[in-house]
């Protein structure tokens, strides 16, 4: 299982990044690797704004579909376009291309209650 070591870990297996004022969305290594190959990902709109724990979309599998969850609250001011034609990337890239929405955080402080990558490793090896 990768981790990204600039992310911070939602036990429902989504990650958060700090780009400068932002805060960028995906699911994890360990979750794509679950839900095997990615066929459809559904993503909010630009201006929504939602609480840490709300669902932000779904992602669909062969597999399963599963729901994504808010890492943070704030306002979505950016969707990954990309994962509409291509869906695979979240498979191929979960930390790079396959980055899912990008956020403007309402409560900053709300990423001190994100896991951090030893403590993500352990919820995913429970799961095991």
């Amino acid at each position: 299982m990768k981790l990204d070591p600039n992310a911070k870990y939602q036990d429902s297996h989504e990650w958060a990044r700090k780009e400068g004022n932002l805060i960028v969305v995906g699911i994890t290594d360990h979750a794509q690797e679950s839900l095997s190959d990615v066929v459809f990902v559904e993503l909010p709109s630009v201006g929504d704004t939602l609480a840490k724990g709300d669902v932000f979309g779904v992602v669909e599998s062969v597999k399963a579909a599963s729901d994504l969850y808010m890492p943070m609250s704030g306002e979505i001011v950016e969707v990954n376009d990309l994962l509409d034609d291509e869906p695979e990337k979240v498979n191929e890239d979960p930390f790079g291309a396959g980055w899912m929405i990008k956020v403007k955080p309402s409560d900053p402080a709300e990423w001190d209650s994100l896991l951090s990558g030893s403590e993500y490793e352990a919820v995913a090896a429970e799961e095991e």
